[in-house]
C-alpha cells in the first residue's frame, strides 16, 4: 500500500514600514510598493480624506475575500464577469477599549450564465471560510453575497 507524503506548509513574512509625519499622521509603505499618507480618523481628531488604520483593517478583509474568491473561481473555471464589494466595519467600545466587533462584506458577483450562479455561491462561501485575514481575527466577519447573471442587451 502506497503512503502519501505529508503536506508541507510554508510560512511567509510580510514587512511594512511606517514613519511619523507630524500631528496625527504618517506614511506607510512596504518594500517595492509606493508609500502613502495615513492618519488617525476624524473621529479620533485625525485628518479627513486620508487613509486610516481602520480603513486598512476593513479593506484588508474585503480584499482578502476578493483575492481568495477569484483564486477559487479561476481554479474551478467559473465564468465571473465582474466582482465588486462594499465592506463595513463596526468599531465599538468593549470592556476597556475600542475594537472592531463585526465586519460585514457585501460582494456582488456577476457571472456569464445561470448555471454559474450556484458554483459562484459555493466559491464565495469557500472564500469566506478560507480567507486568511479574516481567519486571523477575533472579529466576526459576515459575508452577504449577491450573485447574479449578467444582464443581456
Amino acid at each position: 500500500m502506497e503512503t502519501l507524503a505529508p503536506i508541507r506548509h510554508k510560512s511567509f513574512t510580510y514587512r511594512t514600514f511606517s514613519e511619523w509625519a507630524g500631528g496625527k499622521a504618517g506614511t506607510f509603505s512596504a518594500n517595492g510598493k509606493p508609500s502613502f499618507r495615513v492618519a488617525s480618523p476624524p473621529e479620533f481628531r485625525g485628518e479627513e480624506n486620508v487613509w486610516t488604520p481602520e480603513d486598512l483593517f476593513v479593506g484588508a478583509i474585503d480584499v482578502c475575500l476578493l483575492m481568495t474568491f477569484i483564486a477559487i473561481a479561476q481554479k474551478r473555471q467559473i465564468p465571473v464577469e465582474a466582482y465588486y464589494s462594499e465592506a463595513e466595519g463596526l468599531l465599538e467600545y468593549v470592556e476597556d477599549g475600542y475594537r472592531f466587533t463585526r465586519v460585514v462584506l457585501k460582494p456582488t458577483i456577476v457571472v456569464a450564465t445561470h448555471d454559474a450562479i450556484e458554483p459562484a455561491l459555493e466559491a464565495i462561501r469557500r472564500a469566506h471560510r478560507d480567507c486568511l485575514v479574516a481567519n486571523s481575527l477575533l472579529t466576526e466577519v459576515i459575508v452577504e453575497p449577491d450573485v447574479r447573471m449578467r444582464e443581456t442587451a
